[in-house]
């Protein structure tokens, strides 16, 4: 058995499916995404059902959304008709998870939420089935064709019910204008935290780590400095400190292998001008970005008047646990 073109056969199949769903979004996702809104504005939550499969999925679309600043909650259905269904407050938002639409819990549980709920967003394979029927909002995940060989394991239908979910959240998420910076907020632990709640300023070299020489300066002050700093890279600047250049490590043996005379030219004429810099009060995960987008080592820091205020070197952000 060849299992690389069993595993291919099984990704190109789910994501045909995932492909063929994204064609089929029409007004009935902009309105689900427009009550997801209103429903939190209104100071309600988003109370997610399912039952097996689909409750896991619906328990990350919970965590999806709660990372991205939505309210969300997941009820069980099994757990609702005995006692759990305080959950569910007067105004609250259900979303139903259901492939096929006619599981026995979740519609046990329907006249109860209908009392209950402020409206039903149902995601379903099953547009005509009981669950759909009774919702306010029915957005269809259903596939022509499971990966599974036996067409009996859920494959390519969870697979649909969770783009879905991750469509709805990141779209709610842009429509809310929710920041970075809110992200950061409700991330603070761990590697993550560490990206999105450190500043530029936090791990920039300043002071006597900053090699910084003026633009009328000779190449061999800018490698003293970059020497004494232990750094592999010069900021040039102008009489009124703003940025003028940077003169790296990588520039002077360039110029070394043509004119062995370089320490005793301008370090204008050697460096690059106009570098990409970034803004010392921007969140550390711009710098990661920043160096890997422009394939560079070394960024200038700059603040609100293009002065350089400091440096960053890759391997600064190894010592600060952020590579």
């Amino acid at each position: 058995m060849d299992f690389i073109a069993k595993g291919r056969k099984t990704l190109e199949i789910e994501a045909t499916q995932l492909l063929m769903l994204a064609g089929r979004l029409d007004d009935c996702f902009v309105q689900s995404v427009e009550t997801l809104e209103e429903t939190l504005n209104a100071g309600k939550k988003i109370v997610v059902i399912g039952v097996g499969k689909s409750e896991s999925i619906g328990n990350k679309f919970v965590a999806t959304l709660n990372s991205t600043g939505a309210t969300a909650v997941n009820l069980s259905c099994q757990n609702a008709i005995h006692g759990d269904l305080g959950l569910l407050s007067i105004g609250d938002l259900v979303v139903a998870l259901s492939y096929s639409g006619e599981t026995s819990e979740m519609i046990a549980l329907l006249p109860h939420v209908k009392k209950r709920a402020s409206r039903i967003i149902s995601i379903t394979g099953a547009p005509a089935s009981t669950l759909a029927k009774h919702s306010d909002l029915v957005l269809d995940t259903s596939v022509e064709e499971e990966a599974c060989p036996l067409q009996l394991a859920p494959t390519s239908s969870t697979t649909n019910m969770l783009g879905l979910c991750d469509a709805l959240a990141m779209v709610l998420l842009e429509k809310r204008g929710f920041r970075t910076e809110d992200f950061a907020e409700l991330h603070p632990g761990g590697n993550l935290g560490k990206y999105l709640l450190t500043r530029v300023s936090d791990i920039m070299r300043t002071g006597d780590a900053l090699a910084k020489t003026p633009s009328d300066s000779l190449v061999q002050d800018a490698v003293l400095k970059m020497l004494e700093c232990r750094a592999g890279a010069a900021v040039v600047v102008n009489s009124d400190d703003s940025l003028a250049g940077i003169f790296t490590h990588g520039d002077f043996v360039r110029g070394y292998q043509s004119n062995r005379e370089i320490g005793d030219s301008p370090v204008i004429e050697h460096m690059t001008r106009n570098p990409i810099s970034i803004h010392h009060d921007d969140l550390a995960v711009e710098i990661v970005r920043t160096l890997r987008e422009n394939r560079i080592d070394d960024l200038v820091v700059v603040n609100d008047q293009n002065q350089a205020v400091g440096l960053v070197d890759v391997q600064d952000l190894s010592r600060h646990g952020l590579s």
